[in-house]
């Protein structure tokens, strides 16, 4: 059996606890890091939502969001846990596995599939199995189009239901209910 690779999407603060938190994120947050632990030879892939002051989502310039994950700031950073609980260090969030996307300032970037790491690689090239497990922050929009991305590139998903969080509970059900329709194994 091919390694496990696990695709944990803006588990950062602004969407735990800050100006976008969102419905069940703590306990999405400790599921995912038990998750990882159960799997201690999993690769992992960590997305950031990360954007300037000018980014084209936030309400002052336009979009539709609050101001939210603005590089530099505690609430662009992923959860501590991540850090301090995952138990095998190499899964741990390091320069080679945190894929940044939303930089461009003039681009909505909901899903991870063309986010880059430090060096410049893209997720997309670096998950090189052709299935893909993914969890994270927020249900209805950047794990959906994460999802969608990588199906449409012929990727496998499964998706861990209590290890993502949502901004609407309902509309939640219902992003689960069409992945599944789509194919999606939703665990």
């Amino acid at each position: 059996m091919s390694q496990e690779n696990i695709l944990v999407v803006d588990c950062q603060y602004d969407f735990i606890d800050g100006s976008l938190a969102c419905g069940g994120a703590d306990e999405a947050v400790k599921n995912i890091v038990s998750y990882i632990n159960e799997r201690p030879d999993a690769k992992i892939f960590y997305s950031l939502d990360s954007h300037s002051l000018k980014h084209c989502s936030y309400i002052n310039n336009g979009g539709t969001w609050p101001v939210h994950c603005n590089t530099g700031t505690h609430g662009a950073e992923l959860h501590e846990l991540f850090y301090t609980a995952i138990k095998n260090p190499s899964q741990r969030p390091n320069d080679n596995n945190m894929y940044y996307k939303g930089t461009d300032d003039n681009v909505e970037e909901y899903s991870a599939f063309n986010a880059k790491n430090k060096s410049g690689h893209a997720l997309n090239q670096d998950v090189n199995t052709n299935e893909l497990t993914v969890l994270g922050i927020a249900s209805e929009f950047c794990v959906r189009e994460s999802v969608l991305a990588f199906m449409d590139a012929g990727k496998k998903i499964k998706l861990v239901q209590n290890s993502v969080a949502w901004v609407d509970h309902d509309g939640h059900i219902k992003n689960l209910n069409d992945l599944k329709s789509r194919g999606v194994n939703v665990a």
